[in-house]
């Protein structure tokens, strides 16, 4: 019997271990398994070469478990180990320096055995004793058997093994015993192990007993992994239905996916894969993290944020890299050559796919579009360089269901929605039903109306009106996006100069202040009631919201920096038409009954705006700290007159108002137009109508 300490500068380094790669400690299994792989395949490799002459029988892994007896064993039938070999590759770490190591690595566990080719001491993770019986491939070896306590003091010494291989035995720690349970191990083997290239058998397969009403075991292994997975296939051999059923493999309960992209790349780096266009719509977050990474069919993460582009984590499926190593920290893989090569090659290929498949069948590419969507305009948002290939194959779509590339649709709204200024005002809708008004209204002037529904519209209008004006050299002006309910139709796209009403100062504003004083208290909500001239034939009443409010209120959705706009009440704006025929009455019914009331208000204030006037003419001429008390004074009593006489105006003005059933049921149009009439005011509106029709 041999016995000494493994080579390591410390006697800490199995504390280090268990302390440090605590939080990932069920990565042990993979680890095991993957070793067991590898000396199996080297066994393939010598057997092809001619260097191993004997007969490779069964090569299936086998995992087995005895609760009983409280280990776990990995046993293969793989080249083994001899004692050097195990003195080499077991006994031997290869790393200097633990406190360097401890310092470098203390809050990455990942990163300790990746760096260190450390795995098979992953397994003291979960262990209070590691066991290897092995045997040497090699003619004449013998059986030994090395033993470790997890202290740095180890034994080999001769035993009894009828086979070439190696049987790992791993005595679980008393604080690990989930890792005896069979559905833990069997749930880790599935995660790890799925697509090994080596068989592994985990327990029987089982079959229903009807003498002992139970599920029982068969002979036959229960093999948990599939050996030739559907990426390592060559796509020539491969069906439609194949790459469906392979996607219900990996995502059991998810709908099919649109399509997919075979990736099969030998130069500059290696890398297989399939990646599913999943049929997203429009939650983002629920997709993220169905990509799987493996390196040479080994399970590496689900979290390839730092792999792949931001955009692509919407995307399912599989992606296979040798070039990737196996345990690694996020911030290495953002760093790693290899993996930015990768990164650039995906995006490639995904850019090249979709615009084949827009070039080969437009209309069935235009029925997935509604799926596409999201995805594409998040890539086009945050990475520049899919934006540049995109931007053929992306697509508008307007509110009758008719679909346009970016320079098709510029083409369409060229003539029509160019301002008198030179700009290019491209008219969108959110909602085809709540808009509707504010929709036929565009159509009625010829304008077209896009529909922009989808959870990342928000933000890609701010980015077309950046990248637009780029993409058309002819276009002289700047692009704007308008939705169709932010203003009146003709201030949404200015030909000319806007009509002015012909009303007077005062008419104009008895008629605002007859509608603000009867506007409903609505949470969080504000109204500004102005007049404009719009034509007898539109809308007496109308409510828009300012485009850059509504904007920024979605943007502050997406960046947080923004969140103090989400804060702020909803503006509106309450425009009354003074050229529609029941405005003109409005304004009758007040001339003739505040007219009275309002003479000697109208008169004082008159007098005291002149006063106001003369006032500060006479201090404009002053410093604030040369003027004297009682100027000040003075000042500040008139306005203060004023405002009160303000207050006595708007009284007498919403008195008359009150009882006006015009006012009130314009108002409750416009509200009953945008969704916001509810509840008693709801009521009250529909009591209302039926006693106007009456």
């Amino acid at each position: 019997m041999q016995k000494g300490n493994i080579g390591v500068t410390t006697e800490n380094i199995f504390p280090v271990i268990k302390k440090f790669l605590y939080s990932d400690h069920e990565i042990f299994l993979r680890e095991m398994v993957s070793n067991a792989v590898d000396a199996t395949q080297k066994l393939k490799t010598l057997s092809q070469k001619g260097d191993f002459k004997g007969e490779t029988g069964d090569l299936t892994i086998h995992v087995i478990l005895d609760e009983k007896a409280g280990t776990l064993t990995i046993s293969d039938h793989g080249i083994g180990m001899t004692e050097e070999e195990i003195d080499k590759y077991i006994n031997q770490i290869a790393f200097s320096g633990v406190n360097d190591f401890l310092d470098k690595y203390k809050d990455n566990a990942n990163a300790i055995i990746g760096h260190f080719g450390l795995g098979f001491y992953s397994a003291f993770m979960v262990s209070k004793k590691v066991e290897i019986v092995t045997r040497s491939y090699k003619d004449g070896a013998k059986a030994v058997k090395w033993s470790c306590d997890g202290s740095p003091e180890f034994t080999i010494e001769d035993t009894d093994k009828a086979e070439r291989g190696s049987d790992i035995i791993l005595y679980i720690d008393d604080d690990c015993k989930e890792f005896l349970e069979k559905q833990k191990i069997e749930g880790l083997l599935q995660k790890y192990c799925k697509f090994m290239a080596v068989p592994v058998a985990f327990g029987k397969k089982q079959e229903w007993s009807s003498d002992e009403k139970k599920m029982v075991d068969t002979e036959e292994d229960n093999i948990i992994n599939n050996v030739e997975p559907l990426w390592t296939k060559s796509p020539s051999t491969l069906k439609d239905e194949d790459y469906k059923s392979f996607y219900q493999t990996l995502y059991p309960m998810q709908d099919e996916p649109l399509f997919w992209i075979h990736l099969n790349v030998d130069y500059p780096f290696n890398l297989t894969g399939i990646l599913y266009f999943p049929r997203i719509k429009s939650n983002i977050e629920l997709q993220r993290n169905k990509i799987q990474l493996y390196c040479n069919q080994v399970f590496v993460t689900d979290q390839v944020e730092g792999i792949v582009p931001e955009f692509l984590t919407l995307l399912h499926g599989v992606i296979d890299s040798p070039d990737i190593p196996l345990n690694v920290s996020r911030s290495y893989l953002q760093s790693d050559a290899n993996v930015k090569k990768i990164s650039t090659y995906i995006t490639k290929k995904v850019a090249d796919r979709l615009a084949s498949i827009f070039k080969e069948n437009r209309k069935d590419y235009e029925e997935k579009w509604d799926d596409l969507k999201i995805f594409i305009n998040y890539g086009m948002l945050s990475d520049e360089s899919f934006y540049d290939r995109a931007k053929d194959f992306a697509m508008l779509k307007d509110v009758d269901g008719k679909h346009f590339t970016f320079e098709e649709y510029r083409a369409l709204i060229k003539d029509n929605q160019t301002d008198k200024d030179g700009n290019l005002i491209y008219l969108y809708a959110t909602d085809k039903e709540e808009q509707y008004t504010y929709i036929e209204a565009a159509k009625t002037k010829g304008y077209s109306v896009l529909l922009m529904d989808g959870q990342l519209d928000a933000p890609c209008v701010s980015m077309y009106e950046q990248k637009f004006p780029n993409d058309d050299k002819d276009n002289k002006g700047g692009v704007r996006f308008t939705r169709v309910d932010g203003d009146i139709i003709d201030r949404l796209i200015v030909k000319d100069d806007v009509k002015k009403s012909e009303l007077t100062d005062d008419e104009r504003d008895n008629l605002s202040q007859t509608f603000s004083s009867q506007m409903p208290q609505i949470d969080k909500t504000q109204f500004h009631v102005s007049v404009e001239a719009m034509g007898e034939s539109n809308q007496p009443v109308l409510i828009t919201q300012s485009e850059y409010m509504r904007r920024m209120k979605e943007m502050s959705r997406f960046q947080p920096g923004m969140s103090f706009y989400g804060e702020m009440p909803d503006t509106y704006n309450l425009v009354l038409n003074s050229d529609h025929p029941l405005l003109k009455q409005v304004l009758t019914n007040v001339a003739e009954n505040t007219a009275e009331a309002l003479k000697p208000v109208d008169s004082e204030l008159k007098g005291l705006n002149a006063r106001l006037q003369v006032l500060n003419q006479e201090q404009s001429k002053k410093k604030y700290d040369e003027l004297t008390q009682e100027e000040k004074d003075d000042k500040a009593n008139t306005q203060k007159a004023i405002d009160e006489q303000k207050s006595k105006r708007n009284a007498i003005l919403a008195d008359n108002a009150k009882d006006n059933k015009i006012v009130h049921q314009l108002i409750d149009l416009a509200l009953l137009q945008n969704g916001m009439l509810k509840g008693e005011a709801l009521n009250k509106f529909l009591k209302r109508s039926v006693e106007l029709i009456g």
